[in-house]
């Protein structure tokens, strides 16, 4: 007898591949895009970080089936991506130049949950990669999503006057940069 609809959230739930932990993580960060959105709409200077999370979100969601399916991830989406980090990257200037702690305004404290997540599903790819080929591609999506997520979220900080506040690690010793002490970038 075929089981009710109803009782099944995700057809591949009892799999045993890592392919499963991989899809359920990267649907968690394209929910986790999408919980950044009500943030941003009535913030007339995050209205560039909504823009761009609109692109982002679907693309999310291209990442999660292009290891089960066909890969939805392309060289232009990368490229579009690398463009938007090096934005931000731009007008954040030397406050990305050490770690610093995930907070903040909302949206920034939501981005910064994202890159969290970004992280996460880098890390189920790696276990789906020893399982099966995976296109070095979606590595490097995640791995630029992941810090695509960090600039903005100091971007959204620093238009809002938020302070950011430096972490400095009593784990890892700290690196010199041009004669400056800091601790390297995540």
């Amino acid at each position: 007898m075929k089981k009710d609809i109803r009782y099944s959230c995700y057809p591949f739930m009892r799999e045993k591949s890592s392919c499963v932990d991989y899809e359920i993580r990267t649907d968690s960060l394209t929910t986790r895009i999408g919980a950044v959105f009500p943030t941003l709409v009535d913030d007339a200077l995050g209205q560039i970080v909504l823009e761009d999370l609109k692109k982002i979100q679907p693309l999310a969601y291209h990442a999660n089936g292009s290891v089960r399916g066909k890969l939805a991830i392309t060289s232009e989406d990368l490229l579009w991506l690398s463009d938007r980090y090096d934005f931000y990257v731009s007008e954040v200037g030397e406050t990305i130049q050490q770690f610093v702690l995930p907070q903040g305004i909302e949206s920034a404290a939501r981005l910064h949950i994202c890159r969290s997540e970004a992280k996460k599903s880098y890390r189920a790819l790696h276990k789906v990669s020893e399982e099966r080929e995976v296109d070095e591609i979606l590595f490097d999506f995640l791995g630029l999503l992941a810090n695509v997520f960090f600039v903005m979220a100091v971007y959204m900080n620093q238009q809002h006057q938020q302070e950011e506040i430096p972490f400095i690690s009593k784990s890892y010793p700290t690196k010199k940069k041009k004669g400056v002490t800091t601790n390297e970038i995540e």
